[in-house]
């Protein structure tokens, strides 16, 4: 096995998350970690002698610092956003249920069996359908998600139908925030054509042959401001993967952070 990641670029620097937790009165012990980064910790967690076999995930967002200077606020703030979007949501279909808080950074849901959309996978003719229904229900709230570039962002249930799982950066701005004053609404709008591009680009990754000509070339062309981002950020981006891939000795294929099977805990 390679060497680990250095704890200051994970979540919880030396701390591990427990081997147990109880939510409503049941023991679950920690079966699987998917994902490590530098902002939160992600795992599946198994009840213990539950006939009903139920299972939930616990989320805990960054406490560790980092040279020397703290950063549980941030684990905080992504929590607080992340909370009101699941209680947006709550009664959505295809999005999974909020159970509650853990600690100071943490969220429970349930877990949603199945496995992240891949690439070239084949899905049920009206998966794609359905998650269209899925992210205009959520523009209808007011939000817009933010995170559908990657396919693995989506997931495809046991029961054949898409689900949307990670709303740590969605755009979601309450009223009495400003979030229906113009430049607010501006950006809300921009989001949300995002979002709707980015399904279309997802339908030519995995169901090509769902699309008409015109929609083929439209999921080529790409919005002018996410092209203005690309444009802006994109240095920062090539910069921030070269310093992580000489700290970071683990240089991972595909999304950093993410745990591989054969690291079942993914923390030093």
């Amino acid at each position: 096995m390679g060497k680990r990641v250095p704890p200051s670029l994970t979540a919880l620097g030396r701390r591990t998350l427990p081997d147990e937790i109880e939510v409503g009165g049941t023991r679950f012990r920690k079966s699987r970690v998917f994902k490590n980064d530098f902002f939160a910790v992600t795992a599946r967690y198994d009840g213990i002698g539950d006939e009903d076999g139920r299972r939930v995930l616990l989320k805990v967002g960054r406490t560790a610092s980092f040279l020397l200077l703290p950063m549980k606020w941030t684990g905080r703030m992504l929590r607080a956003r992340e909370e009101a979007a699941f209680r947006k949501l709550e009664d959505v279909a295809g999005v999974p249920k909020l159970i509650g808080r853990w600690e100071q950074t943490g969220l429970i849901r349930e877990f949603v069996e199945g496995h992240p959309l891949a690439k070239g996978e084949r899905v049920a003719d009206e998966f794609h359908p359905q998650l269209r229904a899925l992210i205009d229900t959520i523009h209808d709230r007011g939000m817009a998600y933010v995170d559908l570039e990657k396919c693995e962002n989506v997931l495809v249930g046991d029961d054949g139908r898409p689900h949307l799982f990670d709303f740590q950066i969605c755009w979601y701005l309450p009223r009495g925030w400003g979030g229906e004053l113009w430049p607010a609404r501006v950006l809300r709008r921009w989001f949300q054509t995002g979002d709707r591009y980015h399904l279309v680009k997802l339908q030519r990754r995995t169901r090509p042959d769902q699309l008409s000509p015109t929609m083929l070339a439209a999921s080529y062309r790409k919005p002018w401001y996410v092209r203005l981002h690309r444009f802006v950020t994109r240095p920062f981006t090539i910069v921030r993967r070269a310093v992580l891939n000489r700290v970071d000795p683990r240089k991972k294929r595909g999304e950093r952070g993410r745990v591989s099977d054969d690291e079942p805990y993914g923390v030093p």
